[in-house]
């Protein structure tokens, strides 16, 4: 790929998270969230397979779908109110927000389309959906959830964690596995802008590091499916030792990073008389560690004491990368600086 085109690809990712971070005006927005679309479709459709087609059809159509309710949102709130600004919403327009937000995050119940977008993907797109292009929806949620109803937002967080944890549990894709971890760590993440927005601040950078430092090596190492993560630890067992540390942070194990954000989060919901909630999210994820454990435990202690059964896979030297060391790093030891963190934010 030449540098031009992917300087033009960089900036048409950049853009629309600014444009929409930056907005106080719906038409604003919109263009931002449809521009934060149109940015990943040459990205996702560059891999030449009739699943990637598929991936960005199907990708397209449902984020077209959500910018369209934004904008039907906007005009119907300046029908009612007089003025385009966002801050100022009526009923109908916060609740066509809602959803869209929850259709360009993947937030249950309207979620199904997020595994089956990221199994027709590469690695590293699959890492840009899971991170990247939320950032957008999210900035769009992180200045309209002041309008939204607490109680709906609530609801969406414990039904996004659950579904987050019993999907994965049948799962023997590697990307399909994450897509239900993302699920669940949105869920999270909604329930903590509820509650205290420097806490999902937080949150969302914990859950993009710790997704990143799962994502590199997974892409590093080719691992598509549960068979191919066995079968890695011919070819890097320092890999192998770091992706499953990375696993136990991303099911919030302590004393790893993840523990921190739902640490937090359930510290707050319990002070906010919320303990009810706080117990079912607890519960939520359960399920999530588990088929983390699970991973661990037939890609570690299962692992075939020959050679790995793919022909010719040992043959290949791993290009391992300084960030990826870095971003594991940062994904397992950042628990000691909660304090820190929490008071900064």
């Amino acid at each position: 790929m030449s540098p031009l085109i992917m300087l033009t690809l960089i900036t048409k990712t950049l853009a629309p998270y600014i444009i929409t971070m930056s907005s106080h005006h719906w038409l604003m927005a919109w263009l931002g969230l449809e521009l934060n679309t149109l940015s990943i479709l040459p990205i996702i459709i560059k891999l030449k397979h009739p699943r990637a087609t598929e991936a960005t059809t199907k990708y397209f159509l449902l984020q077209a779908m959500a910018a369209t309710m934004t904008l039907f949102a906007g005009t119907t709130n300046t029908w009612l109110t007089g003025q385009w600004t966002i801050h100022s919403s009526s009923t109908l327009p916060t609740m066509l927000m809602t959803i869209a937000i929850m259709l360009k995050l993947g937030l249950a119940p309207v979620h199904a389309w997020y595994p089956q977008v990221l199994q027709g993907l590469t690695m590293h797109t699959a890492l840009a959906i899971s991170t990247w292009q939320k950032l957008a929806p999210l900035a769009m949620l992180y200045m309209t959830y002041t309008n939204m109803s607490p109680k709906t937002l609530l609801l969406m967080g414990l039904l996004s964690a659950l579904i987050g944890g019993w999907g994965g549990l049948n799962q023997t894709q590697t990307r399909t596995i994450m897509a239900f971890s993302s699920i669940a760590h949105m869920g999270w993440l909604v329930t903590a802008l509820t509650i205290n927005q420097s806490l999902a601040t937080l949150t969302l950078l914990t859950y993009v590091t710790m997704t990143a430092a799962m994502f590199l090596p997974l892409a590093t190492m080719s691992t598509k499916t549960i068979s191919d993560m066995g079968t890695t630890w011919t070819t890097s067992p320092a890999i192998l030792m770091t992706m499953m540390i990375s696993l136990m942070s991303l099911g919030g194990l302590p004393p790893l990073t993840g523990f921190m954000p739902k640490w937090l989060i359930i510290k707050n919901l319990t002070m906010t008389d919320l303990t009810l909630l706080a117990t079912l999210l607890l519960l939520a994820s359960l399920p999530s560690l588990f088929f983390y454990i699970r991973l661990a435990y037939l890609t570690m202690l299962t692992t075939p004491p020959a050679t790995t059964t793919n022909e010719h896979k040992w043959r290949f030297k791993p290009n391992l990368k300084t960030s990826t060391a870095l971003l594991i790093t940062t994904a397992a030891l950042l628990l000691p600086m909660t304090t820190t963190l929490h008071n900064t934010m």
